[in-house]
């Protein structure tokens, strides 16, 4: 068998063995994502073309040939930097910013501060052969340095579950590393697929608040990742209908929309049974709070199966034991 083979081969057993071993720690936690089994299960959409437009970035700018990204990619993107890692690209990570920290082995990786608006002369002192960042406007004009330094730029924006798919593609694309990578992006879609449809014979869907800030008050909305794996979860987010990922709100609002269950930390529920206005809600009096786990919430990436099951669990605690 010729050496590539074998190194193929070998990955693509690797990293189903990372899958695996991530999914049996993920079984154990109490009421959030998802990632496996069910093989005829319906597919989580993805868009025609979300896959197919690869050939520019999210700034429109051209995504470097199949298999350029070389061995010192610097990843200033906390979802890129775990999904490179879960496909078995992390060696080659030489730098990352201080917001990535997962897995744990990215704490290893030097970092060069900040994501946005990132420090250019710190990234091109790294000597990278690519660099990863997130399309926001503000990295525009670092996106636009770092190219007439001649170093290779994507800008990506993974806000929703299609990104991710489309991230663990493209990732897969430039860094040669195809295989494990479809074998992460299958295992993320067939788990997302298994918890849809084991919530979605259960008869009642919990009214959810999910805060993101006390004062003044933001809530999830419906332009974000945690508002589709809510409803994955087998959960109706009572502000799905704002389009922003998480608006400002008023009590007065949250009030009359009536959340039976609010996802939130241990730190934060406390922190809101004692806020005035906050402790009038229904759900905040009765102590009808859901803990998440931000390790699993934090961030969409490779980890939102996960994430998934976990909220799946904490939404419908008797699928527990039918949960991937």
């Amino acid at each position: 068998m010729p050496p590539d083979t074998r190194r193929t081969r070998f990955a693509a057993r690797a990293v189903l063995r990372i899958v695996r071993r991530r999914l049996a720690t993920c079984l154990p936690l109490i009421p959030f994502a998802l990632l496996g089994a069910c093989a005829d299960a319906p597919r989580v959409p993805v868009p025609k073309g979300a896959v197919a437009a690869e050939a520019v970035d999210d700034f429109g700018a051209p995504i470097p040939e199949p298999g350029t990204a070389g061995s010192r990619i610097i990843s200033l993107n906390p979802s890129v930097t775990e999904a490179l890692f879960a496909i078995g690209s992390g060696p080659r990570l030489v730098a990352r910013s201080k917001w990535d920290t997962f897995p744990a082995e990215a704490l290893a990786v030097p970092s060069v501060g900040d994501g946005i608006r990132p420090s250019v002369e710190a990234v091109v002192a790294m000597r990278p052969t690519l660099v990863i960042l997130y399309a926001s406007a503000d990295n525009r004009a670092a996106a636009e340095a770092l190219r007439r330094a001649g170093i290779p730029v994507v800008a990506l924006r993974v806000d929703r579950l299609v990104q991710v798919d489309h991230l663990l593609h493209l990732l897969g694309r430039l860094t040669g590393d195809s295989v494990p990578a479809q074998l992460v992006r299958d295992s993320v879609r067939r788990t997302l697929d298994r918890v849809r449809t084991l919530t979605s014979h259960q008869g009642h869907r919990p009214r959810v608040l999910w805060p993101v800030w006390d004062t003044p008050p933001m809530v999830i909305g419906g332009g974000s990742y945690l508002d589709e794996l809510v409803e994955i979860a087998g959960g109706d987010n009572v502000f799905h209908d704002l389009s922003a990922p998480s608006p400002t709100v008023n009590i007065e609002e949250i009030l009359r929309r009536e959340p039976e269950v609010v996802f939130t930390s241990a730190a934060s529920a406390k922190r809101l049974a004692q806020r005035p206005g906050w402790r009038e809600l229904p759900a905040i009096r009765a102590k009808r709070f859901l803990l998440e786990d931000p390790a699993l919430t934090g961030r969409p990436s490779v980890n939102v199966g996960m994430a998934a099951v976990h909220l799946a669990q904490l939404l419908h605690p008797a699928l527990r034991d039918s949960l991937p």
